[in-house]
């Protein structure tokens, strides 16, 4: 990634300290088991999910709906009430 740019173009990783880029099923795999581990150490209490407003109404939705029934938490909070 150039120095001018602002924005990721392409999925990265944490490996020994350091970014670099992944592909993107390493990059989901990986974020599944980050998501998977604190939730197998706190349960409900380990997750926690922020949405958007500028998602769409179905959108959110669908994510607090996972977080309730698939992950048993409540935490869910969104930029709308700001």
């Amino acid at each position: 990634m150039s120095s001018g740019r602002t924005r990721l173009t392409e999925p990265m990783v944490r490996e020994n300290g350091s970014l670099r880029v992944a592909t993107w099923d390493e990059a989901l795999d990986r974020a599944a088991a980050g998501l998977r581990a604190a939730h197998e150490q706190n349960g409900g209490e380990g997750v926690g999910l922020f949405s958007c407003s500028k998602a769409t109404n179905e959108m959110n939705f669908v994510a607090q709906k996972f977080m309730r029934q698939v992950l048993g938490s409540n935490n869910v909070d969104s930029c709308n009430r700001t």
